[in-house]
């Protein structure tokens, strides 16, 4: 929005605005925020920054002591929320005594993985289409205790629970892909959601109503750089929660909500660009990609297991990751093929359009941190060479799932728990840390947590293990 502080400054006085929302994501993905008035927007500001305790918002992990907030000007956007006028910034990162950028800063990180395929001389940038799908629900209720373990979940929408639709428009269970009004009870929501966006500066390329049923929804961005993705990743949680909030609703991108129907992901549409070309486009390759593609493919399922340790982290995330509803659990590319790890899309035949879909991630992971380690997975795969097809990865173009069990067992798989996500990112590790990108502290921290976050998870009984077990 803004390019200097002059011009920040002056549309702070001619417009009002009366506080500076200064945003930040933390290690784990969360949004924070802290406010300060228009008094304290000063070019000391700019340089010093504005101090906060890095150990309460999850860096303490990995660093103890004060860091300083710079907010990136070029980010500002009004806040839609906020009842006085209300300027944000998203902010960078730094360490309080040197102002140096703090190095586990996932949009730091991210940057420094840019810079990394820039100067590897393999690309220019790289382009992310993420696509952010969720929930939107009634009314969902949440109680945990020693002696109780509730989750109940209501939906207008739905053909059962206590909100059945009077007048008969419910939505079948898994039946709700590009469902029209009136099955489609959220679509002015979505409309008022995208509309917010564009209006803070996130293009988005449509939304819609999702296959899973009651509430499933998506947005999709058109093709952004990293950092311009990354931030946007963070912002779209921040405007749907608010927005449906604000309708009297609630809206979650767990990746598996509820046992039986569609889970939701975000899949990552991705390619690379040079001398403003895009580098995986050939018009004699395989489904027009270029031998630079099939390579960049070729890393990114080799060490599809690895990467998921950032795209997939919580023990919910493979909850998700069943046989069945367009989930991708074997290491293949396909062209149209929806169960395979990377798709690559049919519809996508312009010369700048040409690209591959990372399909497993989802949204509890740190978006920023997700796409830095498949892109360092994929530049891998560019310098190394690796032919996707002679490691075995397809392309496959058939249902896998129509397979014999035996045959299907050939096939590379991708981990089914955190456990294995985080064991496999400690034994193939190197390509993360070329060019200094991810370290070992990270890389422990990193696993010790979300470890102990699963285990946290499996030490709790669930309803339907003692409902199950109870007469044992």
């Amino acid at each position: 929005m803004f390019s200097n502080f002059q011009d920040a400054l002056a549309f702070i006085r001619g417009n009002s605005i009366e506080l500076i929302d200064l945003l930040y994501g933390d290690l784990w993905g969360q949004l924070h925020h802290v406010t300060i008035t228009n008094r304290e927007f000063t070019a000391e500001l700019m340089s010093e920054g504005v101090g906060f305790d890095g150990s309460s918002v999850g860096f303490k992990h990995v660093h103890s002591g004060d860091m300083v907030l710079k907010p990136d000007l070029a980010t500002g956007f009004i806040d839609p929320f906020h009842e006085q006028p209300t300027l944000a910034f998203l902010c960078n990162i730094f360490e309080a005594d040197t102002k140096e950028r703090y190095q586990f800063d996932p949009r730091e990180i991210a940057i420094r993985t840019e810079k990394f395929l820039q100067d590897s001389g393999i690309a220019d940038c790289s382009l992310w289409g993420p696509e952010f799908e969720f929930y939107i629900f009634d009314r969902v209720t949440l109680k945990n205790s020693p002696s109780l373990s509730l989750c109940q979940i209501d939906s207008g929408e739905a053909n059962w629970g206590d909100l059945v639709n009077p007048n008969g428009y419910a939505l079948p269970d898994n039946h709700g892909y590009h469902a029209a009004p009136p099955c489609d009870h959220y679509f002015e929501l979505r409309d008022r959601i995208v509309v917010t966006l564009e209006k803070m500066g996130i293009p988005v390329k449509y939304h819609h109503h999702e296959v899973g049923g009651p509430g499933q929804s998506e947005i999709e961005t058109p093709l952004l750089g990293i950092i311009q993705a990354g931030d946007a990743a963070l912002l779209i949680k921040y405007v749907v929660k608010m927005t449906a909030m604000l309708a009297g609703k609630t809206a979650t991108f767990l990746p598996k909500p509820i046992y039986g129907l569609a889970g939701s992901s975000t899949h990552y549409h991705q390619l690379l660009q040079k001398n403003d070309q895009n580098s995986f486009y050939d018009s004699e390759g395989f489904s027009l990609l270029s031998q630079t593609a099939m390579h960049y493919i070729g890393g990114l399922l080799t060490h599809a297991p690895a990467v998921m340790a950032f795209t997939n982290p919580s023990s919910n995330s493979y909850r998700r990751l069943v046989p069945g509803f367009e989930a991708p659990i074997k290491a293949i590319f396909s062209a149209g093929n929806r169960s395979a790890a990377i798709r690559i899309p049919k519809y996508a035949t312009q010369p700048k359009a040409v690209r591959m879909e990372f399909r497993p991630p989802d949204a509890t992971g740190n978006a920023y941190l997700s796409m830095a380690a498949m892109l360092l997975a994929g530049i891998d795969g560019i310098q190394h060479q690796i032919d996707p097809t002679e490691a075995g990865f397809g392309p496959i173009n058939e249902n896998i799932f129509d397979w014999p069990e035996e045959k299907r067992a050939k096939i590379k798989s991708l981990p089914t728990s955190v456990e294995a996500a985080m064991q496999a990112l400690e034994s193939d590790s190197a390509f993360l840390k070329a060019g200094g990108i991810f370290d070992d502290t990270l890389i422990q921290t990193w696993t010790t947590v979300k470890r102990k976050e699963a285990e946290n998870v499996n030490q709790h009984p669930t309803p339907f293990e003692i409902e199950n077990y109870y007469d044992c």
